[in-house]
């Protein structure tokens, strides 16, 4: 039995008839760019997310890198964000012009440390953006407390989060504003790159819109400089479809991740996720931690099962952030969890007989 880390092809299948019929829709009507298709979407997206204004954009990254340039944030500017998460989070804020200060992660969460940010704030910072890592939100009313207090912008990155919750509101919500991946492997995937961001915010809604439409509100009329970062029809169409299955999806990811706790449970050498009382999981990625975390992936792919590591190195000791001198001391829990943390297969389509056979093969390499 070969188990796939995500398995697409499944989920098209399920819903097949409805993927061509939209796609073929997005054909005949040569509806590649902007159009009706993408207008549904984000009405759709907003609808049901619980939010004034979606603007679609091209990706995830782009979604961040519209929101600071619209927030004004550049050269001078300081901006924190977590140790622990892909690229795209830190990346952005240095190309805004910015600098990026690194804060290290809470240890049963993975998600930025609240207590630690505030001896990172100075005169020059403007703004935080917590990573809701692995589908599980950050302590937002925590960050939320300190933002007020020192006229802070919070610009939550929910990548891995769609309709995760933090006290019952979802993620994005809860901050001045939430930016979105529809990357195909994501919770809520595209066939492509894919983005949005969502706000209340009327005023800053029309800066992110014309930001992402090379400066233009209307054709030809360019009021600012901008970018080209559009959602294409066909995303829009298929993101549609799939947004009507999107609670469904959920709730089997949350079945499976009880179902691997329950399994794993007699076992303390394999660390499972934890959940906080205040949040609802919505397992984007099911990630253990083990001292013999290279050991069991090898073992894994000995027997067919695909596994992943998110992330094999802390933002701060990339290379890329050479040049912030930063030591192991700065973000111990970070750096130790970059050598333990291990995920495992996780989509809505996984079998019981699939969890089992990883679980068993895991227990025995271990």
């Amino acid at each position: 039995m070969k188990i796939p880390f995500v398995d697409l092809k499944a989920q098209y299948l399920s819903i097949k008839d409805e993927i061509d019929e939209a796609i073929h829709s997005v054909i005949d009507e040569t509806a590649f760019i902007k159009g009706k298709y993408v207008q549904e979407f984000e009405e759709n997206y907003a609808k049901v997310y619980g939010v004034k204004h979606v603007i679609s954009c091209a990706n995830g990254t782009d979604a961040i890198y519209i929101t600071l340039k619209s927030l004004g944030i550049g050269p001078g500017d300081e901006v924190i964000t977590t140790a622990h998460s892909w690229i795209s989070t830190s990346e952005t804020i240095t190309q805004s012009g910015a600098k990026v200060l690194f804060v290290d992660i809470k240890p049963d969460y993975y998600t930025i440390d609240a207590g630690k940010i505030e001896e990172k704030i100075t005169k020059n910072t403007r703004a935080i953006i917590p990573v809701h890592l692995y589908g599980h939100p950050a302590n937002m009313t925590e960050i939320m407390a300190i933002a007020n207090k020192h006229n802070l912008k919070v610009i939550e990155d929910c990548a891995q989060a769609h309709f995760a919750q933090w006290q019952g509101r979802n993620v994005g919500t809860i901050g001045h504003v939430g930016t979105f991946s529809f990357f195909p492997g994501k919770n809520l995937g595209a066939y492509g790159d894919a983005g949005c961001i969502v706000t209340n915010d009327d005023e800053l809604a029309v800066k992110m819109r014309r930001f992402s439409r090379h400066g233009a509100l209307g054709k030809h009329d360019h009021e600012i400089e901008g970018i080209n970062s559009r959602l294409d029809g066909l995303q829009a169409a298929i993101l549609s479809v799939k947004l009507k299955y999107i609670n469904k999806w959920t709730d089997l990811r949350i079945q499976h991740a009880k179902k691997y706790n329950e399994l794993f449970s007699d076992f303390g050498n394999i660390i499972t996720p934890i959940t906080h009382n205040d949040a609802k999981h919505v397992f984007h990625l099911y990630v253990i931690r083990s001292e013999n975390r290279d050991e069991l992936k090898y073992q894994l792919q000995r027997h067919n099962i695909a596994s992943g590591i998110h992330y094999p190195t802390a933002l701060p000791y990339l290379k890329a952030y050479d040049y912030l001198g930063h030591s192991i001391d700065d973000f111990p829990i970070a750096f130790e969890y970059s050598n333990l943390i291990l995920s495992l297969p996780m989509f809505p389509e996984l079998k019981t007989e699939q969890i089992n056979k990883i679980v068993n093969v895991t227990i025995k390499s271990v």
